[in-house]
């Protein structure tokens, strides 16, 4: 104070005013106790309160399965854009033309180009067929010849087995002849000494010299006639060897040009194999350069827009979007998290452009938020140092709301364990990871309780 009045301030009467009975009278540390109290009993009992240990994550809207998701059309031939058939926004059916395209490769400028390509296909059809009947002829020959050959064979070997009976009959006449020969020998022989004795008449010694020269003419004819044997013996052997030789020769021949046709048959039905593809690609190729929908949808944008615009293979054209698909949220989590993560675990999403009010901890009393289930998760880490993760509607939740679009943003709430908030304060507090389900429904402490009953 600063005792501007000679009065003491002790010896001032405050309640002889009413402003000093108002501010001495009222009990403003009474209500402050009060406050105190009560906030400390509320603060206690909603540390006993349940809380949900979750993981949080971001991602954005897309579709379950992945032939509903937006696409791009490609053109998988290079060519000039000749004319486009649909606008941006337009609802397409599925094998709806969308633009042709013409060549620009001269490979394929000639417009007759197919019926050409099936003119020489034709022709080495026909070539195949030609080649083909020759081989039929000449594998008709070969069988007539090996048939001619056993024939021949046959009829020599019987040949060779008449003169062998020719040599023996004639040998049989040459040793008969050359015994009469040696018989009238001695005959003569013995005429000689009667007459020298001159018991025989000289016409007797007559008689035996003629018939001695008559049996030596004998001998001497099947001498020859058993040579002339012996020599058709060996002429017939020589013709078996000469007949054996000369089919071989005529066999060997014929099989170098059946194998020789054959080989033009092969080369020509590899011709044809090979005009056949040709034929095939230059049909598929035409009926390329008329771009289709692959799918009913919407057509998002060209992406390649203009006439007379040449592109690559495999250059985008167009995107589209399918009319019919179910929508899912692709999120993101950390790889610290991502053990923490099973297929068909619970999960809260909130959709960007939703009003929402989240409590994460407590989702019961979330506002905004839909129901999600886990249906895939990637084994992976993607380029953003994240783990991908899919998550369905559930089917026991609200339903996702229609009107969200493909590829907006969404918050993602991965629902775990229920703790009660003092164990998660404290679990914040000590760096502890958090309790969560198996995919059985149980938590890892109840799973090691009943390994170690």
């Amino acid at each position: 104070m600063l005792n501007i009045s000679n009065k003491p301030i002790k010896d001032f009467e405050f309640d002889a005013y009413t402003s000093g009975q108002t501010i001495f009278e009222i009990s403003y540390f009474k209500y402050f106790n009060r406050f105190l109290v009560v906030f400390f009993s509320v603060l206690i009992v909603m540390l006993f309160l349940p809380w949900t240990q979750n993981i949080s994550g971001k991602g954005y809207v897309t579709t379950l399965q992945p032939e509903n998701r937006p696409q791009t059309i490609q053109s998988p031939i290079p060519g000039k854009i000749d004319a486009w058939f649909v606008r941006e926004g337009d609802l397409v059916q599925k094998g709806d033309t969308l633009l042709k395209i013409s060549e620009i490769k001269s490979d394929y400028f000639d417009p007759l180009l197919v019926e050409r390509t099936a003119e020489q296909l034709q022709a080495k059809q026909l070539a195949v067929a030609a080649y083909q009947d020759k081989v039929s002829a000449l594998s008709a020959q070969i069988s007539a010849l090996v048939r001619e050959q056993e024939l021949k064979l046959k009829q020599a070997l019987n040949k060779q087995q008449q003169q062998l009976l020719y040599v023996q009959s004639d040998s049989i006449k040459y040793e008969a002849a050359k015994t009469n020969r040696d018989i009238a020998g001695v005959r003569l022989e013995r005429t000689q000494t009667l007459l020298d004795q001159g018991l025989k008449a000289t016409r007797d010694l007559e008689e035996k010299r003629l018939k001695y020269q008559e049996t030596s003419a004998k001998l001497l004819s099947a001498s020859n006639s058993y040579s002339n044997a012996q020599k058709e013996m060996e002429i017939a052997t020589f013709e078996i060897d000469r007949l054996q030789a000369s089919f071989a020769d005529k066999l060997a021949k014929t099989r170098s040009d059946l194998a020789t046709a054959k080989s033009l048959q092969y080369e020509a039905q590899g011709e044809v194999a090979k005009l056949q593809n040709a034929l095939a690609n230059y049909h598929s190729r035409a009926a390329l350069q008329y771009v289709t929908a692959p799918q009913t949808g919407y057509i998002n944008k060209a992406l390649t827009g203009g006439i007379g615009v040449t592109f690559k293979a495999g250059d985008q054209l167009v995107s589209i979007m399918p009319y019919t698909y179910q929508i899912a949220v692709e999120t993101y989590v950390r790889p610290i998290d991502m053990p923490l993560i099973k297929l068909g675990e619970s999960a809260r999403v909130e959709f960007d452009g939703w009003p929402a009010i989240v409590f994460s901890g407590w989702p019961n009393v979330s506002y905004g938020t839909y129901g999600a289930r886990v249906v895939a998760i990637e084994n992976f880490i993607s380029t953003n140092n994240l783990y991908r993760v899919l998550l369905a509607p559930d089917p026991d939740d609200h339903p996702w709301p229609e009107q969200v679009r493909m590829g907006s943003g969404a918050r993602t709430i991965a629902l775990l364990n229920e703790v009660p908030v003092w164990y998660e304060l404290w679990r914040q507090i000590n760096g502890f990871p958090p309790e969560y389900y198996n995919a059985d429904g149980s938590t890892p402490k109840e799973n090691n309780a009943i390994k170690n009953k």
